[in-house]
């Protein structure tokens, strides 16, 4: 019987997970997404590519505004005391 080759253990190092972009980093790159997809030169692979990467910072952004939303406080004047309180929307 022939012996089979070994095979090849794959050891080059993992690279850690890259931590999301900065707020305006992904709008940045989202807005440049966007014109390039409306621009209309782009073949359908990169349409794809494009509309993908931008549906994650979109994901990205929006997660990072309701973080944001969480923790703004308004100032409040109560019995002549000034304390905070949740800021509240219209949707909340």
């Amino acid at each position: 019987m022939g012996m089979m080759p070994a095979k090849k253990e794959d050891t080059s190092p993992e690279t850690p997970p890259q931590p999301p972009p900065a707020f305006e980093e992904a709008l940045k790159r989202l807005e440049t997404l966007v014109a390039e997809m409306e621009a209309g030169s782009l073949s359908l692979d990169q349409m794809i590519a494009h509309f993908e990467e931008g549906s994650n910072l979109v994901d990205i952004c929006g997660k990072r505004l309701n973080e944001v939303e969480r923790r703004i406080e308004k100032l409040v004047k109560k019995d002549g005391e000034i304390t905070t309180e949740p800021f509240q929307t219209d949707e909340s």
